[in-house]
């Protein structure tokens, strides 16, 4: 019979139990008849984790690069804003080629654009007309002419021209005609006829006409530069005209017109 308890002030052996065994083996090795234990393997340790210090910092990055991006963006609006239209650097590059002979001269600021025969007056007044056939010589010309009088030098009015004349031009061909003939008042002379007349009462009343000279000059329709002066053109009062179109009412005075014979005679000389 074994004695379980420790001797007398003894300590118990921490290998011995009341329900088991002999101590087991202290060597590497198993004991004889015991089962071999499996090796045990530590689990990897895992993978040390980025500092979060690090993924702020890219962040901050990606959104500094956005900023600079949108500021990029930005600055190209608006230079695209306020970038001017492009424009040759070659001089001459953008012209139109013009014709041999004709006029190259660059429209200026009282240039119109014709829409009746009349327009094609503001010649007379220094003007270009933008839609007038250019002039290349007098062969093939086409012309208009005008006058005005002293009450309205401004006023210019169109005087006619025979239809067989080469280089007449109807009414509704101003955009063909590329010579403009101004005729400007210079001043009146001699004794004036008295002419009678009747209003639209049949009142009979009197005009003092007047013999007048003018001064023929002719110019490019397109460019408005002279061309051509046709001199001075003397009108005589030697008769009274059957139908008087203009007078002054409170002088009761009117200034002779050049008639068709004397401008025609004008732009032969030009045009032949």
């Amino acid at each position: 019979m074994t004695d379980s308890h420790p001797p007398y002030g003894g300590q118990p052996d921490p290998n011995v139990t009341s329900r088991s065994g002999p101590p087991a083996p202290q060597g590497g090795h198993p004991g004889y008849g015991q089962p071999r234990q499996a090796p045990r393997f530590e689990a990897p340790a895992p993978p040390p984790q980025k500092p979060k210090r690090a993924l702020v910092i890219g962040l901050s990055a990606a959104v500094v690069a956005l900023l600079v991006l949108a500021g990029v963006g930005l600055a190209l609006v608006n230079d695209d804003d306020h970038t001017p239209s492009a424009t040759s650097s070659e001089p001459g590059a953008d012209a139109t080629p013009t014709p041999a002979g004709s006029e190259s001269k660059e429209p200026g600021d009282n240039a119109v654009t014709a829409r009746s025969d009349s327009d094609l007056g503001n010649v007379c007044e220094g003007s270009q007309i933008l839609n007038a056939a250019p002039y290349n010589g007098p062969s093939g010309a086409k012309a208009y002419t005008f006058t005005n009088s002293p009450d309205r030098p401004a006023l210019w009015s169109s005087t006619s021209i025979a239809s067989n004349k080469p280089y007449y031009a109807g009414s509704t061909d101003f955009a063909s005609v590329s010579v403009v003939g101004c005729l400007e008042f210079v001043g009146g002379e001699g004794t004036p006829r008295e002419c009678e007349y009747n209003d639209t009462l049949l009142k009979r009343f009197t005009i003092d006409y007047v013999s007048s000279r003018y001064k023929l000059t002719f110019y490019a329709a397109r460019t408005g530069e002279k061309i051509g002066d046709g001199g001075t053109v003397s009108t005589p009062a030697d008769r009274c005209p059957t139908f008087l179109s203009q007078y002054n009412k409170d002088t009761m005075r009117a200034y002779a017109s050049p008639d068709t014979d004397t401008i025609e005679a004008a732009l032969d000389k030009l045009l032949s």
